[in-house]
């Protein structure tokens, strides 16, 4: 009983120096020289180099993988190389980071856009509507490119359907 009070305090303090080590850092914590890889990333990619920019971004995330800024330039330079499925996966690691990350919630929705995968888009869509609390371009623009993508989406099965009556010969009917 005499060690009781020592006990509780000791416990006390490692559950708060556990759970402080857990909690990661903030995005103001982010290395200096991951920073400085990712501008410089940013400037080939600027210059159209795009694939000495993704090697850069990984140099970043590299010195520090929690840069969500890194994930988020790598994605927009795999996009731009045709990669929607990578640069999904990119943009999941930035938001893994911070799930409230406005630019990150909708490219990655232009992203499923792109791959055609309309539902995962508007779940997108729902949760940048939930963060932004204003009012939010992002949210417009999204809502149109599915409303675009869905039009889209069924000329193309319709004109499937089309295709299968355009050849077949009508069949003789008796008078």
């Amino acid at each position: 009983m005499r060690f009781s009070p020592a006990a509780i305090a000791l416990s006390l303090t490692f559950a708060i120096m556990s759970s402080a080590s857990i909690s990661g850092r903030a995005d103001d914590d982010v290395d200096a020289r991951s920073i400085a890889l990712v501008k410089t990333g940013d400037e080939e990619a600027s210059a159209g180099r795009v694939d000495s920019a993704i090697g850069w971004y990984e140099t970043a995330l590299a010195v520090d993988p929690s840069n969500r800024a890194a994930y988020v330039a790598m994605a927009r330079a795999v996009k731009s190389q045709g990669l929607n499925g990578k640069a999904i996966g990119l943009y999941k690691e930035a938001l893994e980071i911070d799930p409230n990350d406005q630019i990150a919630l909708a490219e990655q929705a232009d992203a499923f856009i792109a791959k055609g995968a309309l539902e995962q888009a508007r779940k997108n869509m729902a949760r940048l509507t939930n963060v932004c609390r204003a009012d939010c371009a992002a949210v417009t623009r999204l809502s149109f490119a599915i409303d675009a993508a869905s039009r889209k989406e069924q000329a193309q099965a319709s004109a499937v359907d089309l295709k299968a009556t355009l050849g077949a010969t009508p069949e003789p009917k008796a008078n």
